[in-house]
């Protein structure tokens, strides 16, 4: 008996020693995916080009129009993906996390709606058309919709819950897009400038405008991952947090000012894209277990490679036009949700 019992500890010591390096190669193999995809999304689309071209594009670009349409479209067009893709990845991980809600999504819960209403109010009533300054509208409207959402599914003395904060969030949600529709009918010219942007598509964005919201990317970028090890604490509850030593109202603040970061600037990007956040996270977990410092990284590196590879596949099923990648997504993560949500262990939260 304890021959076997010192065995199978030695065994549990090898396996734990061996998961972290597991998980480093797992990251690493994952960034080398979106890599791939990466390169299929510069080389594949209404005019397919081979990877030496592409190649080529960088390391001798000749002015040809193989080359000026990689360097000045479909470049910034990938770049564009994986930073949308990263920021809602982790947006949807962070709000999981900090609800300990499994269907917690920027879309679901209508702050990519409040996002998207608050981009609609400064270009359809104030006609502001750069980037850098309707970013803040995204903020905004992000921001209210996470306030309003929360408040609404806590009152009464039930309290928020799954089903509640959904419910919610689709109801504020409905209610930012009637909003959104009835001033874009009123402006036909902003309605055909942002009809496209409304569905989710990653086309149209120049380099400029990328650089301009790369920097609020980042920061929720940085701000999210550095809040994995608080967000762990406060997953066995605010009492035992708060005895580990976790600021459970600052954690609190610090992941609603990165969700809204990421959020306002993906959306301001991107236009509304639903479900990112929701499905990746899940996949995550399932592969990785709960550990938010794992969940958080891994999450901001599969989304992009899912939305690269949603947004190459509407650029190919049309050809020589396109389906937007918002609509792809949908038809992708539609029947995903409905699975989720009619989970036994989802329902039961």
């Amino acid at each position: 008996m304890t021959v076997t019992a010192g065995a199978e500890q030695r065994d549990d010591g090898r396996r734990a020693k061996g998961r972290p390096s597991m998980l480093v190669a797992g990251l690493i193999v994952t960034a080398g995916v979106l890599a791939l995809v990466a390169m299929a999304s510069v080389a594949l689309g209404a005019r397919s080009v081979s990877f030496s071209t592409v190649i080529d594009a960088f390391v001798a670009p000749d002015g040809s129009s193989d080359h000026t349409v990689i360097r000045e479209l479909r470049v910034p067009r990938m770049l564009l993906g994986i930073g949308v893709g990263a920021t809602l990845g982790l947006a949807g991980a962070l709000m999981q996390s900090l609800t300990r809600n499994p269907l917690a999504d920027p879309g679901l819960l209508g702050i990519d709606q409040g996002a998207a209403l608050g981009v609609t109010l400064a270009l359809g009533l104030f006609g502001l058309t750069d980037p850098v300054v309707y970013v803040w509208f995204a903020f905004g409207g992000a921001a209210l919709a996470s306030v309003v959402v929360y408040a609404l599914a806590s009152a009464g003395r039930s309290g928020s819950s799954p089903v509640r904060l959904a419910l919610a969030g689709v109801a504020f949600g409905m209610v930012c897009t009637a909003i959104a529709s009835a001033i874009l009918r009123m402006d036909p010219q902003t309605f055909d400038r942002m009809r496209f942007w409304l569905t989710g598509s990653l086309a149209g964005q120049t380099a400029d405008t990328l650089g301009r919201l790369a920097p609020f990317m980042i920061a929720g970028l940085v701000l999210g991952l550095l809040l994995a090890r608080p967000l762990n604490m406060l997953a066995l509850g605010d009492d035992a947090g708060k005895a580990l030593g976790v600021a459970v109202n600052r954690t609190r603040i610090l992941t609603g000012v990165a969700v809204t970061l990421l959020c306002g600037a993906a959306t301001a990007a991107a236009g509304p894209l639903m479900f990112v956040g929701l499905i990746v996270p899940h996949a995550v977990r399932a592969l990785v277990g709960p550990d938010q410092r794992w969940v958080l990284p891994y999450s901001a590196l599969a989304a992009p490679v899912l939305l690269l590879g949603a947004d190459v596949i509407g650029r190919l099923i049309a050809r020589p036009g396109e389906v937007q990648v918002g609509i792809v997504w949908a038809v992708i993560g539609a029947p995903i949700f409905i699975i989720l949500a009619r989970r036994k262990r989802v329902a039961a939260l």
